[in-house]
């Protein structure tokens, strides 16, 4: 996959194709960035930021780093949303709004799971820009953990030394130290494998019709997974 350096940080070009595609095209003027914050410092809010006609923004993470919250002094119209966005207090913090990215997010969420995130923030959008890790395994959507051990470590991108997945099946059911939950619902593993079919019926069935869909490439070196872009807007 070619990738691109904003703010000397490795970002994906389809994440930012997809923005400057949707913001002209479909008049946003404001979004909330979910889950923005990982290993990208809220690249693609800041790039919105930047380049389009931005009147309001919220950047919702559990983790604000130090580089996040200085490089927001400058952007008095962005909002830093310090909690999980699958909480529903802060889905109402983050309020109406033209526009939500969910990139690479949706496959990790369970309580919530992912379609009743969609739910969540669909009612106070017009635009859904999404960028997933796609299940082309089977015709329907699974929870990758209910593959068994070895089909899971198959089908996602980190082996058992790494410190989330280490001794992951012995362990599913027991409390995790940090998440308000067990192992088997931590949403820093991977969750689930959601087919196209699956999203897209979803998000028909909260008022969306698809404007845009690209195919981004392999995940990676996984079998069943390939990354997808699609721009959603409400009917």
């Amino acid at each position: 996959m070619f990738q691109l350096s904003l703010s000397r940080k490795i970002i994906n070009k389809d994440k930012v194709g997809m923005i400057d595609k949707a913001f002209p095209s479909l008049g946003i003027e404001s979004f909330a960035d979910l889950g923005g914050v990982w290993r990208v410092e809220g690249a693609y809010t800041f790039h919105a930021l930047d380049k389009h006609g931005v009147k309001n923004a919220a950047l919702v993470d559990l983790h604000l780093t130090p580089t996040v919250v200085d490089r927001a002094k400058s952007h008095p119209q962005l909002r830093l949303i310090n909690g999980n966005f699958g909480s529903q207090a802060i889905a109402d913090e983050v309020g109406e709004v033209d526009a939500v990215f969910l990139f690479d997010v949706l496959l990790h969420q369970v309580g919530p799971d992912w379609g009743t995130i969609l739910k969540m923030y669909a009612k106070n959008v017009r635009h859904l820009l999404i960028y997933n890790q796609q299940w082309t395994g089977s015709d329907k959507t699974v929870r990758l953990l209910d593959l068994g051990e070895k089909e899971y470590f198959r089908n996602v991108p980190h082996s058992r030394r790494v410190e989330e997945y280490k001794n992951l099946f012995e362990k599913l059911d027991q409390k995790h130290p940090e998440f308000d939950g067990p192992w088997r619902d931590f949403p820093g593993i991977w969750q689930w494998g959601i087919t196209d079919a699956d999203l897209e019926s979803k998000v028909a069935e909260l008022g969306f019709k698809l404007v845009s869909k690209k195919e981004c490439g392999k995940t990676g070196m996984l079998p069943n997974f390939r990354d997808r872009a699609f721009i959603f807007s409400r009917q």
